[in-house]
């Protein structure tokens, strides 16, 4: 087996052996070390040595050693290991459960904010090292590590039980994986910040943990739409830049170059997504990201119905973000005047003050209008209020196309 096979299996076996292990013993925090440090063993004999026969059964014995031997180089617990772990063997069967979705929540727990929530997501469940998640995120691995671990600890003294919640609970907190998995796909799909454009390892990892989410919730209509839309977008990601890193628009892409194969599966979960009496925000995404994708020519776009699906998007979960893609929707229908006035009710929300999204937008409608002074202070003004270099190039590149 190939080095990248083993690591695509271990990242896929590691969140199954961390279930197994915190169901057995509790004890979060010592097990997610005693996983990872069985991870890293396994990377390096497994190539040398050959796949052992059973991979989940060798990485769940190598991490409850490893576990054990972590309690009794303790010597603040010895008393307690004498109790409660000297009778403790290292288990000969593993059960055959998949505890991935009851790790995922735990991860996302409420007490969390959202960057530790991700960080201990892409940990635990992802098996990303620590200095693979600083790398992403554009973090020492220091500060990352003091996050990581301070997200342990609260989980810990929260008391959380390794279970899945029920009833109005459960819905509430599988809303919270939900938007984790989002966060972490759109900083793969576009990086806050940094040289390159995208993060592809960030978007495919979040496509693969939501598709572990939908394997085990495969009739909640969120969680499929979510896998939709990550899909679809996901789908034009080799068209978005040219050869040298610069960013190039939606109507500007070459739509044969983005994925087929993954359109068409976008598109059947998008429709399976819209299947259900109620309406949620990713399955509106989805239907919205759908739309695009069977437009062969960007002159094909059926921008009414994309307009429509924002604005039932816009009352059902308001965001500014929303209200900033359905003034684009609207500017084509309507033109540029129409879409301008939707931006200006954005002006006073302190969310969107400066922000580069809603400068570069506004200058792209201004542009439209003919008002090429207007436009050029706005791509300037983006231009230095965003981290990403790849964008910082391409609305300068826009000013200075203006003043050609």
């Amino acid at each position: 087996m190939t080095a990248p096979a083993i690591e695509d299996l271990l990242r896929e076996l590691a969140p199954q052996v961390l279930g197994a292990l915190v169901r057995r013993y509790g004890r979060f925090e010592g097990c997610e070390d005693a996983v990872q440090e069985a991870v890293l063993a396994a990377a390096v004999q497994w190539p040398a040595d050959g796949l052992p026969d059973n991979p989940r059964g060798w990485l769940t014995t190598v991490a409850s050693r490893r576990l054990i031997d972590q309690v009794r180089s303790d010597s603040a617990r010895r008393e307690r290991e004498e109790q409660v772990w000297a009778s403790e063997v290292v288990p000969d069967e593993i059960p055959d459960t998949d505890d991935t979705l009851v790790l995922l929540f735990l991860c996302c727990h409420p007490t969390l904010t959202a960057a530790s929530q991700t960080a201990l997501t892409l940990r635990a469940v992802g098996g990303l090292t620590t200095a693979e998640i600083a790398r992403a995120f554009l973090v020492p691995e220091a500060t990352l590590a003091a996050r990581i671990s301070r997200a342990k600890q609260r989980v810990k003294a929260a008391g959380s039980r390794f279970e899945l919640p029920e009833g109005p609970e459960r819905e509430e907190r599988l809303q919270v994986v939900l938007h984790v998995l989002y966060l972490i796909f759109n900083e793969g799909y576009t990086a806050s910040s940094g040289a390159d454009l995208d993060r592809v390892d960030l978007a495919t990892e979040a496509i693969r943990l939501t598709r572990m989410v939908h394997a085990q919730l495969p009739d909640d209509a969120e969680v499929t739409g979510l896998l939709a839309l990550m899909l679809l977008t996901h789908s034009r990601r080799e068209a978005r830049t040219t050869a040298s890193g610069d960013l190039v628009p939606l109507n500007e892409q070459d739509r044969t170059k983005w994925d087929a194969e993954l359109i068409a599966e976008g598109l059947e979960l998008a429709k399976n997504s819209l299947s259900g009496i109620e309406l949620g925000p990713y399955q509106l995404q989805a239907a919205i990201a759908a739309t695009h994708a069977v437009a062969t020519d960007p002159a094909d776009t059926d921008w009414r119905q994309i307009h429509t699906l924002y604005l039932v998007l816009e009352r059902i979960a308001p965001n500014p973000m929303v209200t900033l893609n359905r003034a684009v929707a609207l500017a084509e229908i309507e033109g540029p005047e129409a879409g301008l006035a939707v931006l200006a009710t954005l002006d006073t929300d302190e969310r969107m003050a400066k922000h580069h999204r809603l400068l570069s937008v506004r200058a792209h409608l201004l542009e439209m209008a003919g008002d090429t002074d207007g436009a050029y202070e706005n791509y300037r003004r983006a231009a230095k209020a965003t981290a990403s270099i790849a964008e910082q190039r391409y609305l300068d590149a826009r000013a200075r196309k203006l003043r050609a």
